[in-house]
């Protein structure tokens, strides 16, 4: 199954669409242009809006029904225009109202020689039915909204291929930055040991000096171990690494399994970052600090990709 991002564009145009307009005394049939617009962002949620023209807002409910069946997550603005083809010549019920308009401003101008005449503007204006309703058909809109959608999941599903990719990367570099972690805090452990055991001796050899007197070294030999020992589980990142592999393990499974898991991913994206600071937290070394800080800029990156998957 694919993975698919919440973020997409699509538009689609049809222009063979038959339109009713009905006045208040006839009504006629004219060709028109029908589009639609869809873009979508990322948002922990299904998120609807819709701009449509007085002409289309009764199909709204119809619409949201129609996105909610096709999409689960994420801000879509639906935009929408009808556009009606103005005709070369007037039309039947147009020139019947131009030529009442007419008669009556005979009419006028008979009772009232000085009443000025009407301008061709209203005239055009008045001959058309100021009641006049555009209606389109119900499979027209159908038509131009499933194409639409149609066009944006694919969009946001190329869009989730290459998510899916980057999100792929990342993991094998996490990986790698884990494996470099392990060795470094063993070292930090031999080399803590290493310390403690010079500055034990110079202690001991101190003591013996101003004591005159020689120190059991059975008790220093007991109080070195006791010393590395509590060290070396104060800063075991064992635990932290078996974590984060198991992660990273779980996020390619996601990843390869496809379908809605942006929520789990982001839950896994936490999971990492809270393991990565536990680590750095522990860090007694330099090159250990630098590693964990590199995993936290990896997994932000992670996140930052996360946020746009369905």
């Amino acid at each position: 199954m694919a993975v698919f991002s919440m973020t997409g564009f699509a538009t689609h145009q049809i222009g063979d669409v038959k339109t009713i307009v009905s006045g208040r005394d006839t009504s006629h049939e004219t060709q028109s242009t029908l589009g639609i617009e869809i873009r979508s962002v990322n948002s922990r949620f299904l998120d609807l809006s819709f701009k449509l023209p007085e002409s289309l807002r009764s199909f709204e409910p119809m619409l949201r029904e129609h996105l909610q069946r096709a999409f689960r997550r994420g801000k879509i603005e639906v935009r929408m225009w009808h556009d009606e083809v103005q005709p070369s010549v007037m039309t039947g019920h147009a020139l019947t109202r131009l030529t009442h308009l007419l008669d009556l401003q005979a009419q006028l101008q008979a009772l009232s020689p000085q009443a000025q005449p009407l301008r061709t503007i209203d005239i055009l204006r008045l001959s058309e039915s100021n009641h006049a309703q555009s209606t389109v058909a119900i499979d027209d809109i159908m038509r131009v909204t499933t194409r639409a959608i149609e066009r944006l999941k694919e969009a946001r599903s190329q869009e989730g291929i290459r998510l899916a990719t980057l999100l792929g990367d990342h993991c094998v570099l996490l990986r790698n930055l884990v494996v470099m972690a392990a060795p470094l805090a063993k070292k930090a452990v031999t080399q803590h040991q290493e310390r403690f055991l010079q500055r034990w001796q110079e202690t001991i050899e101190l003591g013996e000096s101003l004591l005159g007197a020689s120190i059991n070294h059975a008790t220093k030999t007991e109080h070195v171990l006791s010393e590395a020992a509590a060290f070396a589980i104060k800063i075991d990142i064992t635990e932290e690494v078996d974590r984060l592999n198991c992660h990273i393990n779980e996020v390619e499974l996601l990843l390869a399994k496809g379908g809605e898991l942006g929520k789990r991913l982001d839950f896994l994206i936490q999971e990492l970052h809270r393991e990565a600071n536990t680590l750095c937290s522990k860090a007694q070394s330099l090159e250990l600090t630098r590693v964990g800080v590199d995993m936290k800029v990896v997994i932000e990156q992670m996140r930052e990709q996360v946020q746009n998957i369905e």
